[in-house]
């Protein structure tokens, strides 16, 4: 699952420098996809250690749960009302979009995880 959050990291990561170069305004928070990239990116290195994984990619599924809802909020919020810029909320829905998906693949990884562990626990005499 770690070469999965880097892979992600960096599709944010890439997200975010597009973004911030369409915008109107060059406001930091058109980053906000980078910035989550970044740190997937980084934690992705770090559950390559077999001590921090469990760690770090519950770390890293809870910065996808945050990457989604936030980007739907901001999203959502543009469309309606005081910025419905599509580069706004065309960002917003595909950093929302790809946090959702690296949550769904966090999610069925930490199942087969516990089923896999329940297994070999069972398997013991």
């Amino acid at each position: 699952m770690a070469p999965i959050a880097i892979i992600f990291g960096v599709l944010l990561t890439i997200l975010g420098g597009i973004v911030f170069a369409l915008a109107v305004n060059k406001s930091p928070t058109a980053l906000f996809p980078a910035y989550f990239g970044v740190a997937l990116i980084i934690l992705g290195f770090v559950a390559r250690n077999e001590k921090a994984r469990k760690h770090a990619m519950h770390f890293a599924a809870m910065l996808g749960l945050i990457g989604l809802v936030g980007g739907l909020v901001k999203g959502i919020t543009a469309l309606m009302g005081e910025n419905p810029l599509a580069t706004v909320w065309g960002g917003s829905f595909a950093m929302a979009a790809l946090c959702g998906i690296f949550l769904v693949m966090c999610i069925r990884s930490f199942i087969a995880a516990r089923r896999a562990r329940e297994q070999r626990g069972s398997a013991l005499p």
